[in-house]
């Protein structure tokens, strides 16, 4: 009897939304003008309302045009601006709209309105603005008396008939799919970095970004690599925020699938908790923490070779790596160092030193109560790479020993970040505090021309780190032919780079150190001198020697001529 009477109820309910959204359902024709409330802040002119013309209906989508700038359009522009909308309301249902909804779920339909139909609104906005997605919309006008009671998304004119036009809508398409899946569900309002990086990561999921070269993605990586040390969860607005958030998603979807993105939404957890169900869920050992550490390490190596964990597997981002801050360390004599610094809750630190000569001990010291990772890599001086977690106590403090830094180990980065809290903030997050400390018991130079030797090293080095950072090789300029002149202990120029690139080209077993420095010190006679002892029987013996010279002769420079073509 009860299931009678509610399924009657249902029944009621029904035809009452059905005659609901009859009634509030509108016939639209092209021409039509509405004056659409819109966002003071995008607008570039600071307008909060917009008169817009109706130019053109699809299946799927109205297309406005803010009415002063499509009349000021001559009738050329017009019938151009109208093609490029076929192929964009094209790209909608054949990519955009099937392939977001089948993953993500559907948009509210036919919502508010009454209406399946979307509204795209394209208004003159700030040259930073590309479009954006205003919630208020899907509310009626008795609950926010600003909304345009319409599943609706803000396009910049600047977009018109650009390849770019596709990008925003699918982004802002994928913000009406999240209020649904999100706040109309579940009642609830996701955190805006994973709102926002779902949304942002859209454009690579419908191959937009596989033409590298002037794509949403190339334009991220830029923005992330010139600032890398930007909170994940904190969210300002600024294109630091978007590119973090856009290359997490790409490392997060690399290595556990879309599904992770899409169950995520699909819950009613918000933020990290809703990432670490989706995890779960999906029987995927790893958790956020786990995964963002791993990111970290990534984002400075991103070398497979070394860990999948440790790379991204888009083709697009195998060349993807940011810069530590470099800590340089003096060569000679004893060395201590301790600094002071802030980070927030999921920030990557990337903090590389290099330099020094002895025995390095690295202390690294948090607040009590915080949960820091760190892990360090260290790359000895063949250039291989190892990667460890540093252990830290009960207080957030622990230690690093290396032995023979500056000898047998060139450099070791250092990246700590916070993971205590699994909320997001809008606005500034809190900054805490974290300190460390670095200091070497080292050799004292012997001799002025060791001294020398040291420093032009350590400079070929801090180079080699500038030039990763521009983007092309130190040495670009020199070409090497044939070697034709005679080397020694105190040359210097093109001739000794073009023999220390040789060298550098015989393995750590001739030259392990593998400076190309334009400077014939001590390190290039050892790797002459192990040369011509692997070649004794052509350069040495004929000279009547037993050990190598160190001195780049004749018959020297007739093998490095045959070897090195």
């Amino acid at each position: 009897m009860t299931l009678l009477k509610h399924k009657k109820f249902i029944f009621l309910a029904g035809i009452l939304l059905f005659l609901f959204l009859v009634s509030n359902a509108y016939a639209a024709n092209v021409g039509d003008i509405v004056n659409f409330n819109i966002e003071k802040s995008f607008d570039v002119s600071n307008r909060d309302r917009a008169p817009s013309s109706l130019v053109k209906i699809t299946n799927s989508l109205y297309f406005y045009i803010e009415k002063s700038w499509w009349d000021a359009q001559t009738p050329q522009k017009q019938e151009d601006i109208l093609t490029s909308l076929n192929s964009l309301s094209d790209e909608f249902d054949s990519n955009i709209y099937p392939k977001l909804t089948s993953t993500f779920g559907f948009e509210m339909s036919p919502g508010i309105d009454g209406d399946r139909k979307i509204t795209v609104l394209f208004t003159p906005m700030n040259s930073a603005e590309g479009g954006y997605f205003n919630t208020a919309d899907e509310y009626e006008k008795l609950q926010i008396t600003t909304s345009n009671e319409r599943e609706m998304v803000y396009l910049s004119v600047d977009e018109l008939g650009t390849s770019q036009a596709k990008v925003v809508l699918a982004h802002e398409f994928m913000h009406l799919i999240t209020f649904n899946q999100k706040n109309k569900i579940f009642d609830i309002e996701d955190d805006t970095w994973l709102n926002e990086a779902r949304a942002d990561y859209s454009s690579t999921f419908l191959g937009y970004d596989d033409v590298y070269e002037g794509s949403n993605l190339q334009q991220r990586v830029r923005d992330f690599v010139a600032n890398p040390t930007d909170s994940l969860t904190e969210w300002t607005g600024t294109k630091y925020d978007y590119a973090i958030a856009n290359l997490f998603a790409h490392y997060l979807v690399d290595h556990y699938g879309i599904s992770v993105l899409a169950e995520s939404l699909k819950s009613k957890y918000i933020g990290v908790s809703s990432i670490n169900y989706a995890l779960s869920r999906l029987s995927l050992k790893d958790d956020f923490k786990k995964i963002f550490t791993n990111w970290t390490i990534a984002s400075v190596i991103n070398n497979c070779s070394t860990n999948t964990n440790y790379c991204y597997l888009n083709g697009n981002l195998k060349s993807l790596r940011i810069s530590p801050t470099l800590n340089f360390l003096p060569i000679t004599g004893n060395v201590s160092l301790s600094v002071a610094n802030v980070t927030k809750n999921w920030q990557g630190n990337w903090l590389k030193f290099i330099g020094g000569n002895g025995d390095l001990e690295l202390g690294f010291s948090g607040l009590k109560g915080l949960n820091f990772q760190v892990p360090y890599i260290i790359e000895d001086s063949s250039g291989s790479q190892t990667i460890k977690m540093l252990t830290l106590d009960e207080d957030q403090k622990g230690k690093i020993s290396v032995a023979n830094f500056g000898k047998d180990y060139k450099s070791i980065i250092i990246i700590p970040s916070l993971q205590s809290e699994i909320s997001s903030a809008v606005g500034e997050g809190t900054s805490y505090p974290f300190t460390y400390s670095v200091s070497i018991t080292g050799e004292e130079a012997s001799g002025e021309q060791a001294l020398i030797q040291k420093l032009l090293d350590q400079i070929a080095y801090l180079k080699a780190e500038i030039a990763k950072l521009l983007g092309y090789p130190v040495d670009q300029q020199t070409v090497c032919g044939q070697l034709n002149t005679n080397l020694s202990m105190g040359d210097s120029g093109s001739s000794v780079k073009c023999l220390q690139t040789f060298l550098k080209s015989q393995g750590s077993d001739i030259y392990p150190e593998g400076l190309v420095t334009g400077y014939f010190g001590n390190l290039t006679k050892a790797a002459v001198t192990k040369f011509q002892q692997k070649y004794a029987s052509e350069i040495l013996s004929p000279l009547g020697l037993s050990y190598g010279t160190g001195y780049v002769g004749a018959l020297t420079r007739v093998k490095i001529n045959q070897l090195g073509g």
